[in-house]
């Protein structure tokens, strides 16, 4: 039993937290308010009208308070509806991300195992660049999580308004590296980034930049876009 995530694990989910809190923005906005169902082996999930291609990437037990990956579980290794969980397999052999490695993860020794479940999900979701991810109640006291694997979800590009926002978002998720929130985000959108002092320069689409300010303790002081002259 681990009381807390490794600092390789925290890292990697801390470069995703800007970026990924724009995109379930972006999935929460299109999915519809109704009642879902599954087909696994067609990995096909459907709200309402809706239907989508997914993959399952884990679940969740509030009873013993666990997590399972999708790679792992018995009746789902090695199909396709376990593709991209077994991605995070992948991404945590290369990496040297425990977590990832693990099929089975007991988070009863975490101070709130529900977020920490959510935290799996959303690096999950980070470490596939996948458009969001959806968590579901699945009866009894499992909660599954699906990754959308669909081009009608909306992928959330890069918003000069929305982008302080975001980085201040992300960097209160986790609350370890705002700078690598700020790096994490900016990569994500393909922005080359350098660094002067306390201070990330961003290049941006239409000859502007952003200029994002750290205070003597790693916080963003200030996130604005500027016009380059």
């Amino acid at each position: 039993m681990t009381t807390e995530f490794t600092p390789a694990f925290l890292d990697e989910t801390e470069s995703h937290t800007a970026w990924g809190a724009a995109q379930l923005e972006a999935l929460t906005d299109f999915l519809p308010d109704d009642d879902w169902t599954a087909d696994l082996p067609a990995c096909v999930y459907r709200q309402g009208a809706l239907e989508l291609r997914v993959g399952v990437l884990g679940s969740y037990d509030s009873g013993d308070r666990s997590w399972m990956w999708g790679w792992a579980n018995p009746g789902l290794a090695g199909t396709p509806v376990a593709a991209l969980s077994e991605q995070v397999a992948r991404v945590g052999k290369e990496r040297g991300i425990a977590e990832f490695g693990e099929g089975m993860l007991d988070l009863s020794g975490h101070a709130d195992p529900g977020r920490a479940a959510e935290t799996l999900a959303f690096a999950g979701m980070g470490v596939t660049r996948s458009p969001g991810y959806i968590g579901v109640p699945a009866g009894g006291t499992t909660r599954v999580y699906f990754l959308p694997d669909d081009p009608q979800v909306p992928r959330a590009g890069f918003d000069a308004v929305t982008m302080p926002r975001m980085l201040i978002t992300g960097a209160g998720l986790l609350g370890r590296s705002p700078h690598r929130v700020v790096t994490g985000y900016f990569d994500h959108h393909g922005l080359a980034h350098r660094t002067d002092g306390r201070r990330l320069v961003a290049d941006l689409p239409n000859g502007r930049r952003a200029e994002v300010d750290f205070d003597e303790a790693g916080r963003i002081a200030g996130v604005r876009a500027t016009v380059t002259g």
